[in-house]
């Protein structure tokens, strides 16, 4: 149970879907932004930006968003899953681009703190073909998910381990996105 009343049954709206449900005037900002860093045109795919949420997720131990963002990146990637958990594992030896693993090395970076993403880190995501937008978006991607992350968490909602019961919104997500 969240530390707070939502006033909602949690069950059927565990995680940040209760919480946006609770604070609708905050959660139109947060569903805003992740459609924009998630969804909206870019050079980096949907799948892969999910990977990077997911990634970050995981390394703040977010159950919820972990698994919802992994259920995200699986479906709109061509390898799903199976990738996914390979990456989450560990990206150096995951079967991805150098491109996108060289973008995940920022991304832990800024889940550390902001300030451990160096030059070193950027030129070599530059060297492998990342563009300064790609880089921004990783940056803010993580250090979004990091505030998401403690919101969920902060606040105590459900997080079901199943991985199964985020399946649910994968289709919700995939059509709708995160501001239907």
């Amino acid at each position: 149970m969240a530390h707070i009343d939502l006033g909602l049954d949690e069950t059927r709206q565990p995680g940040i879907i209760g919480l946006m449900a609770y604070r609708p005037e905050t959660g139109a900002a947060l569903g805003a932004l992740a459609e924009v860093l998630l969804r909206a045109p870019n050079s980096l795919s949907p799948g892969e930006r999910e990977l990077i949420a997911a990634h970050v997720s995981g390394l703040n131990e977010c159950t919820f968003c972990h698994n919802s963002h992994a259920a995200f990146a699986a479906a709109q990637l061509d390898e799903g899953m199976d990738l996914v958990e390979q990456v989450c594992a560990n990206p150096a030896t995951a079967p991805i681009p150098a491109k996108l693993r060289a973008l995940l090395r920022i991304a832990e970076a800024v889940q550390e703190s902001g300030r451990k993403v160096t030059g070193e880190l950027v030129d070599a995501a530059r060297a492998e073909g990342a563009t300064d937008v790609e880089i921004h978006d990783t940056v803010l991607i993580a250090a979004a998910f990091c505030m998401f992350n403690r919101y969920v968490d902060g606040l105590g909602t459900l997080a079901p381990e199943d991985r199964s019961a985020y399946q649910a919104s994968v289709t919700r997500i995939l059509t709708q996105g995160y501001v239907g």
